[in-house]
């Protein structure tokens, strides 16, 4: 089943549903659908979605997930926006899921790290995946290298099947969004230094995902910018004071 919730900041969406849902935060995987900021250093709100297998008894959602139509806030007049996602379902439901699956089961498999792989989400033009497994932690490694790893060659066989049009998105316990939690805190925290010293920070190495992320995060930040830096792959981006920039 997929429920809905919101709140002003992800770990508030992330309990709320816990709470009503009467799950453990263990029995399901959270999507972040939406992030709304408003004024300095605040996220006006987030919204989330649950995926659980778990039976959830007494909750009724104001409307379903599937039927998904929600309010964007850059709309002109109110104007509502349309998600053509579809959830719900592991398995495969065509040749090309059930080919992507295979694959990356017997990647997996071939490193010594054999796990289950199923379908997180379906999108337009984008296929997330989930990987359980007791080796989840060696699966995902540093900073997430070894599971982008896993997730590049997943797209490039992808890519060989003929959907060079489709992203291949890979999770496994819940690393993006914890990760994505971590980056924004991590962004806010270092604009407050930069801000306070007027004076500029460099990040560690991240890969393109993470480095939008800390892009987006403080593009609305008043005094403070922030650029990518290096080459390769594996960039750093800079917050810096805006004065600074001559």
């Amino acid at each position: 089943m997929v429920y809905e919730f919101e709140g002003r900041t992800e770990k508030e969406a992330i309990d709320r549903a816990a709470e009503e849902l009467g799950l453990e935060k263990d029995d399901f995987d959270v999507e972040i659908v939406e992030t709304v900021k408003q004024g300095l250093f605040k996220k006006g709100s987030v919204k989330i979605r649950i995926h659980t297998d778990k039976p959830v008894e007494g909750y009724k959602p104001e409307k379903e997930a599937g039927d998904d139509v929600t309010k964007d806030p850059g709309a002109e007049g109110g104007g509502v926006r349309f998600s053509q996602a579809v959830y719900g379902d592991p398995d495969a439901k065509n040749d090309f899921e059930q080919k992507i699956i295979d694959f990356i089961t017997g990647l997996i498999e071939h490193m010594g790290y054999p796990g289950k792989v199923s379908i997180l989400f379906r999108e337009d033009k984008k296929l997330g995946l989930k990987i359980d497994s007791e080796y989840s932690s060696i699966l995902i490694g540093k900073k997430g290298k070894n599971l982008d790893a896993i997730q590049l060659l997943a797209n490039i066989y992808g890519g060989r099947q003929g959907r060079e049009d489709t992203r291949i998105i890979l999770d496994s316990e819940n690393y993006r969004i914890r990760r994505e939690e971590s980056l924004v805190r991590l962004a806010y925290s270092v604009a407050d230094r930069v801000r306070e010293n007027r004076g500029s920070i460099l990040l560690e190495p991240m890969n393109p995902f993470d480095r939008r992320l800390i892009h987006t995060t403080l593009n609305d930040i008043a005094d403070v910018e922030t650029k990518s830096e290096g080459e390769g792959l594996y960039k750093q981006v800079r917050v810096y004071y805006r004065g600074l920039r001559g």
